[in-house]
């Protein structure tokens, strides 16, 4: 009796001796089961009542559940079925511990990952703590991930994306309202109840978005999920899923809080401080202030590069559906979405546009409204528009956005920058499509190199180069260059829209690589019979189903010694091939190798072809010196430097490119950072020696030391002091602030 009230009493003690002996003790179990079960049935009717010795009951059968499975089978649906049911209920000292414990009979396989996942996902848009929802996520991502840790677990990964599929989809026939993110419900009133389907959708975007990243999921139905999310009524729904196939980070709910102040790039830290100290003194906004702060320091020195997440738009289902929908999101909301938020949008567009040679024309004829130089942020709608032509685009759509560039961006009343970026920019649409651009218009932008301005300068210029390449005969005979000149004379014509270049009939520099391996070949001994090769195909020939089968090949060679022609006529008579008709030869036929009919080309053949092509071209240079074969042995060099890189990031615009050179572009943290570690290489610390005289030569004293012994008659009419005088009270009590700080951190 004794030992039986001391378990009842010492649920520690109790389940120590149950995990050694299960056997022993199974009475003293089913007795706190018993005990469980009619507190669990007073816990839903009042869950006030009892709700500490409920939580202990909990976790003691959730640690001994493994000694009793029989027993304990449906505990695991009644801890799901508490939380669901009655989450909103409950404290939130009884939802941690119960989900604590749902969490760890999944670590001891008392239940699977798709049971504890089918519990958790429910109850990440309705928890409010930020801890809590935290870890749930956490376990979340870390189940995946160990779950396909081995190998790709496609029975959970079906399951889970399917659920994450539904939690996007199920709110997809709501109303937008627009920016605020908000949607309308059936009825007309807003829908902004606890758990609803905008932050469902939102944690199905964001975990998708954390598996991609982490490569837990690199297939076409996670990428589905987010290109679902692309259409969400919900605004902040639909921005999640555009910045992921933009390769853009967003803040997600772990951090909204935090959110809401990344878009502080240049923070005036003073005047944060100096509105802290006019408004009342409030905790919140002591708390306000220093969130503000954190976010504007990550955002400006650890602002992260955008890189296109090509893999996911590779992966898109139907691509032109896709296109298609997001121009007639664009169009409908026109009015209703932010400038940021559309820009979003006709990126991502003009990105899926060129990677899958799409024509969604509509987009040309709405991307014109924006084109003029005093829009705000016209230099990534710029970018888009250049980024969403290639080759399949009609020109006849190409031709009036051309226009509008040259007639907003290139005349006189705008600055150099403007008439830059205006050229830069027809400059990229031209490149990808150069049948859009008129001959007259032509002629007016690549006059732009006289110009004395470098930046324009060099926009015409590149105008000019490009077009002496893809289709010289548009530019004036004087405009046209030597190379371009000679080519038009010779008949040479870029091929019309619509046309494709002929096949290959040789890979240009192949018969070095020829010479090269058939030298190789000589110097191992290994004869001009291809037995080398023979060898490298050993157990790899496909052996015939008998010898007899070569019996019944006939040799057509063997026909009396006379050449057999095969015709096309009616005629069934032998025709005999005319030995005295030839084939008329030029003086100088090219050689055509046949390596590649005889070999597989492998990439390190390729690269050795490179290397050979280079040492040729630097050979070339060296015997005639000529201007043309410098220009070759240097394109050569750039595009072995380049070779590592992707193609589709190679035909990746950025900003810079619309822009054109600057006179002096602003340094980044990190940049500003390494200029000052340089200039402390090769010198003391914080040792300027600057106007000393314990140099080993010594200088005159500094402008500054100067200034200080002059009369004050001399420095009453400077700048500097007339500025003090008219100074206004706020510029003086920041500079008395600034020189407090000063001689505080000066130790005075």
């Amino acid at each position: 009796m004794g030992r039986g009230v001391l378990l009842t009493s010492n649920l520690p003690q109790l389940q120590n001796l149950i995990k050694r002996d299960p056997v022993a003790y199974k009475e003293e179990f089913l007795q706190q089961w018993n005990h469980y079960n009619s507190i669990r049935q007073i816990f839903s009717l009042n869950p006030d009542e009892q709700a500490h010795h409920f939580r202990e009951l909990v976790s003691f059968i959730s640690q001994v559940a493994t000694c009793y499975p029989r027993e304990t089978a449906e505990f695991p649906s009644q801890i799901s079925s508490l939380l669901l049911e009655s989450y909103g209920i409950l404290s939130p000292e009884t939802r941690k511990t119960l989900l604590q414990n749902l969490i760890m009979l999944r670590n001891k396989d008392v239940i699977s990952s798709i049971d504890l996942l089918k519990s958790l996902f429910p109850l990440l848009p309705r928890t409010s703590s930020s801890s809590l929802r935290s870890y749930i996520r956490k376990t979340i991502l870390s189940d995946i991930k160990v779950a396909n840790q081995k190998s790709q677990n496609h029975k959970l990964n079906r399951a889970v994306q399917a659920m994450l599929f539904i939690m996007v989809e199920r709110g997809m026939s709501a109303e937008m309202l627009g920016d605020k993110g908000k949607m309308k419900a059936s009825n007309g009133h807003t829908n902004n109840c606890e758990g609803d389907s905008t932050d469902e959708a939102m944690w199905a975007v964001v975990l998708t978005k954390e598996l991609w990243k982490k490569g837990v999921w690199k297939d076409a139905k996670s990428v589905s999920i987010v290109a679902q999310g692309c259409f969400h009524p919900v605004t902040k729904v639909q921005s999640a899923s555009l910045h992921f196939f933009l390769g853009s980070d967003e803040p997600d709910e772990e951090s909204d809080e935090e959110a809401s102040f990344c878009f502080l790039l240049d923070v005036d830290i003073k005047s944060l401080h100096h509105r802290r100290e006019v408004n009342k003194k409030t905790r919140s906004g002591d708390k306000k202030l220093v969130k503000q702060l954190k976010a504007a320091k990550k955002k400006k020195h650890h602002k992260p590069l955008s890189t296109p997440n090509f893999s996911a738009i590779q992966l898109l289902h139907d691509p032109q559906t896709f296109g298609e929908k997001l121009y007639d999101v664009l169009n409908a909301y026109d009015k209703r979405f932010t400038l940021d938020h559309k820009i979003l949008i006709m990126q991502l567009l003009s990105r899926v546009m060129d990677y899958h040679k799409l024509c969604v024309l509509g987009f040309y004829t709405y991307i014109v409204k924006y084109l003029f130089y005093r829009q705000l942020r016209v230099p990534s709608i710029l970018v888009a528009l250049a980024q969403s032509v290639h080759d399949l685009t009609p020109p006849d759509a190409i031709t009036p956005v051309i226009r509008k560039l040259s007639q907003e961006f290139v005349h006189p009343g705008v600055a150099s920058e403007v008439i830059a970026a205006g050229i830069n920019s027809i400059r990229e649409v031209s490149r990808r499509q150069p049948w859009a651009m008129e001959e007259d218009l032509l002629g007016d932008l690549v006059e732009y190199r006289k110009s004395k301005d470098k930046a324009v300068t060099a926009a015409a210029r590149g105008l000019l180069k490009l077009y002496r390449e893809v289709n010289p005969s548009m530019l004036k005979r004087r405009e046209r260059g030597k190379e371009a000149a000679m080519g038009l004379v010779s008949g040479s014509a870029p091929l019309p829209y619509g046309h494709s270049v002929e096949a290959a009939v040789d890979i240009e520099g192949l018969e070095l690589l020829e010479d090269h391996l058939k030298q190789i070949r000589e110097e191992d001994g290994a004869g001009e019979d291809g037995s080398d090769d023979d060898a490298m195909w050993e157990g790899w020939d496909v052996e015939s189903d008998s010898d007899s089968d070569e019996e019944e090949w006939i040799n057509v060679d063997d026909n009396d010694g006379e050449d057999l022609v095969i015709s096309d006529s009616d005629d069934d008579s032998p025709v005999k091939k005319d030995s005295s008709i030839t084939q008329p030869e030029s003086s100088s036929p090219p050689r055509i190798s046949s390596l590649a009919t005889s070999k597989i080309l492998t990439p390190a053949d390729f690269a050795l072809l490179s290397d050979l092509r280079i040492k040729a071209a630097a050979k070339a240079v060296e015997t005639t010196g000529s201007s043309k074969a410098k220009r070759k042995l240097a394109a050569l060099e750039a595009q072995k430097s380049h070779m590592s890189e992707q193609q589709t990031q190679d035909e990746f615009i950025s900003e810079n490119d619309i822009l054109g050179p600057r006179k002096k572009v602003k340094a980044d943290y990190s940049e500003r950072m390494a200029s000052i570690q340089k200039g402390r290489e090769g010198r003391e610390k914080y040792g300027s020696r600057k106007g000393k005289q314990t140099k080993a030569t010594p200088s005159s004293s500094t402008n500054r030391e100067k200034a200080r012994n002059k009369p004050l008659m001399m420095i009453l009419s400077s700048g500097a002091v007339r500025s003090k005088k008219k100074a206004s009270l706020r510029d003086k009590q920041q500079r008395l602030r600034a020189h407090i700080d000063k001689a505080k951190k000066a130790g005075h």
